[in-house]
């Protein structure tokens, strides 16, 4: 464990504010639903050349605790690190890899609920017995079948859900985050299912265990009119937003507004990506520095297929979400399993973002939103265009950077 002491940040005195301030990050989704069946933290290990040459700051990983369910988001013993995935051997030598290439691991944190070992009130598996950190009932909302309070959130059905309001289990959960944090080397945090539990309690874990870098998945519904995607999608991003304000802005939260709106946009409704304002429609338009944009994850891309992206037009998803502010996220599958022209596709548009200075706070100048069009300039020296209607931009500065099916990308020499 020697190698631990030598992290790029100071560990115990990280400024969580520093990187959303930046705004310089890329992150990789480096899993899908499928890779608990494939030697994962070996396969990973053998990659971190490529992601950290590509470009990428963080890599976020699967649920690293032992789970009931081999994806790892019904955890149970959250200490144990012999996960689906790979052993804890095999893990922390990837993370290492990691470190020395600069790249910052994200674990995926299930604390919304947990499984017991043993059963207890109500017949539930709601005890958790024989392992580390052993609560009783009292750590089970009531509204799961434990004996704790009513939840601060939305009910992750079928499994016993957390009770935050207790002070033993925020006690406990803070203490297991610094461990992740400051002994295994986990630097960043993505909070599943932030929906479950109220946001001032993910305040109190980033306070507590200091990430470089969190985001939150704040996933409900879009509006909808008689089965069709509304134009304006308001309230659904400023609920979104009202989830970050109440972590005291200290994370960011994946842009689930601008996914839903891209992918029905790319099929021939491109005036829906500006809004009434003239700005990007999702969280991106209000609060930039704080928009994970990503086009699919294990849910809604792999094999689960809950709320998929277009396939033949992942190139101009990605060609908007990596000119565009916002911090950008790029799906595994899409990079390593897509074949070697989209991998290099991605990699041309992430070089750009990072050679022309785009960051997640970049001005952005929407030029054209009609049906087959879509064209913005961003900062000063990028402008970008997706649809199959014919355009460029006018001045001879201009010079095409790289382009793809219905994608182009300009910038100012």
């Amino acid at each position: 464990m020697g190698y631990m002491h030598d992290f790029d940040e100071n560990v115990q005195a990280t400024d969580v504010g520093a990187a959303i301030r930046k705004g310089r990050e890329i992150i990789l989704q480096a899993f899908n639903w499928e890779s608990h069946k494939h030697d994962w933290w070996g396969n990973l290990e053998r990659k971190i050349y490529d992601i950290s040459k590509s470009g990428f700051t963080s890599v976020w990983l699967p649920p690293p605790s032992q789970s009931l369910s081999p994806e790892g988001y019904l955890p149970q013993n959250l200490y144990a690190l012999d996960s689906a995935y790979g052993s804890e051997h095999l893990l922390k030598a990837l993370l290492q890899k990691m470190r020395q290439h600069r790249v910052r691991p994200m674990a995926d944190i299930v604390v919304n609920h947990r499984v017991g070992t043993t059963t207890g009130h109500g017949g539930m598996y709601n005890r958790f017995d024989g392992i580390a950190l052993p609560w009783d009932e009292h750590a089970i909302t009531s509204c799961t079948g434990g004996l704790g309070n009513q939840s601060t959130g939305e009910n992750f059905n079928g499994v016993p859900n957390v009770d935050h309001t207790q002070p033993f289990v925020r006690k406990d959960i803070t203490e297991w985050l610094r461990w992740l944090r400051n002994k295994v080397g986990f630097q960043d945090f993505r909070f599943d299912f932030a929906r479950g539990y109220a946001a001032k309690y993910v305040k109190d874990y980033i306070e507590g265990a200091k990430p470089v870098f969190s985001v939150g998945e704040y996933w409900d519904s879009c509006s909808y009119q008689n089965g069709r995607l509304a134009y304006n999608q308001d309230s659904h991003r400023q609920r979104i937003i009202n989830w970050i304000d109440a972590t005291g802005q200290l994370a960011s939260a994946f842009d689930f507004t601008t996914k839903g709106i891209l992918q029905e946009a790319v099929k021939g409704e491109y005036w829906r990506l500006r809004d009434a304002q003239g700005k990007p429609p999702g969280v991106m338009g209000w609060w930039p520095s704080r928009a994970v944009t990503f086009l699919d994850n294990h849910d809604t891309g792999s094999t689960q297929s809950h709320w998929p992206f277009p396939g033949n037009h992942i190139m101009e998803g990605y060609a908007y979400i990596l000119t565009h502010p916002g911090i950008p996220t790029v799906f595994y599958d899409h990079f390593y399993d897509w074949g070697t022209s989209i991998h290099d596709q991605i990699m041309k548009l992430i070089n750009i973002r990072k050679k022309h200075n785009i960051h997640s706070r970049s001005c952005i100048r929407i030029i054209e939103a009609q049906t087959n069009l879509y064209a913005a300039i961003i900062g000063d020296k990028v402008i970008m265009k997706i649809g199959d209607g014919s355009w460029c931009p006018a001045g001879h500065e201009w010079k095409l950077a790289t382009c793809g099916h219905r994608y182009a990308v300009w910038i100012k020499e």
